[in-house]
């Protein structure tokens, strides 16, 4: 638009006046979009719930003001006939002038999203305080190079050295920092995943069993019943079979199993074991206890008493409750909870009875 504009402006008078009427018009459109930004996008801005909006104009509005007049400017030189050596010159100096400008308001934008981003996402995972800095550092570098990269063109600068050195050098850094590497990306496999977060209580495959602590960029840290605190790096959590009692409901089901003599009267089992459940005040009333009868062994009818505790960290409590509870009202109520016994019959050499 700008290069149709100036070869049509370039018949039409002195090269000095058509260059100074070029950067007007330059100016007056760079003032039109400034304009434009403050008084419309910013008032539909406004009318929204969010500030994001607000702080991503506040980021593009001197990036497009001067990206605007810089390229008008840049193309306004055409108008002057000036030598090429003299033109490039000018040129790649008021491109990357540009380049900077961009790269600035890239970062700002880029820290923004982040931070933004992982807002929305630390109150439901627990992960962000390492990891938000660290893609942040990483995308600010990605971004500086690139533009860096820009202006050695705008220059006419060789960088396929640079690029077959950097690449040499990421090799090198990447097998020197392989572990390293692993955990960043398990932890961001366990980032976008989400198979816990903080708080937490998770099984591992081994039988560790504790509560999420902490996530942080390179391993998982768990807190036993124990209070043992156990870090884990992240490589190991993205690739290992992981039981979360606290997903996709906090709530935890116990399960108690009790066996009672034969000829007990199983009606009656069942009403003091769902009584017991009921009054326990660990126990959630909904869903309400229930009780099974499970099978016939070889000693005992065997039933399991099943009810709720709020999160998985009142397991081991409410177990012990319920059994203490069962064992004192078995034998208040006359019921018999067998155990194995065996005969022993002695005999003599003879073969006699002893």
């Amino acid at each position: 638009m700008w290069q149709q504009y100036f070869e049509n402006f370039k018949l039409t008078g002195f090269a000095g006046v058509n260059f100074i009427i070029a950067l007007v018009v330059c100016a007056v459109v760079a003032k039109t979009a400034d304009l434009f930004f403050n008084k419309v996008l910013r008032r539909l801005a406004q009318r929204t719930r969010f500030t994001l909006d607000d702080q991503i104009l506040d980021i593009l509005h001197v990036p497009i003001l001067y990206g605007v007049f810089l390229v008008g400017a840049a193309q306004s030189l055409l108008l002057l006939s000036l030598e090429d050596p003299i033109l490039f010159r000018i040129t790649a100096v008021i491109y990357t002038a540009l380049l900077l400008i961009l790269a600035v308001g890239a970062v700002r934008l880029v820290t923004l999203l982040i931070a933004s981003l992982f807002r929305r996402v630390t109150d439901l995972t627990g992960i962000g305080g390492e990891l938000e800095p660290l893609l942040t550092n990483l995308a600010k570098v990605g971004l500086i190079v690139a533009f860096g990269m820009g202006i050695l063109s705008v220059w006419r600068l060789d960088i396929t050295p640079i690029l077959a050195s950097a690449g040499i050098a990421g090799v090198a850094v990447a097998l020197a920092a392989k572990d390293t590497l692993a955990n960043f990306f398990g932890g961001v496999s366990i980032f976008v995943d989400r198979p816990y977060r903080i708080g937490d209580y998770i099984v591992m495959d081994d039988g560790q069993r504790g509560e999420v602590v902490e996530i942080g960029v390179r391993s998982t840290r768990i807190k036993t019943r124990d209070d043992i605190l156990i870090t884990i790096p992240n490589s190991v959590m993205a690739n290992t079979k992981i039981i979360n009692q606290s997903a996709p409901i906090p709530n935890f089901r116990v399960r108690i199993a009790i066996g009672v003599a034969y000829g007990s009267d199983v009606d009656r089992v069942e009403e003091v074991l769902n009584r017991i459940a009921r009054e326990n005040p660990m126990a959630l009333k909904d869903p309400a206890p229930r009780v099974r009868f499970r099978s016939f062994g070889d000693s005992a009818l065997n039933f399991e008493l099943l009810c709720w505790c709020e999160t998985p960290a009142l397991r081991g409590r409410l177990v012990h409750a319920l059994n203490k509870t069962i064992y004192k009202t078995f034998q208040a109520e006359g019921i018999q909870i067998p155990f194995p016994q065996r005969d022993v019959h002695l005999h003599q050499a003879d073969g006699r009875p002893g």
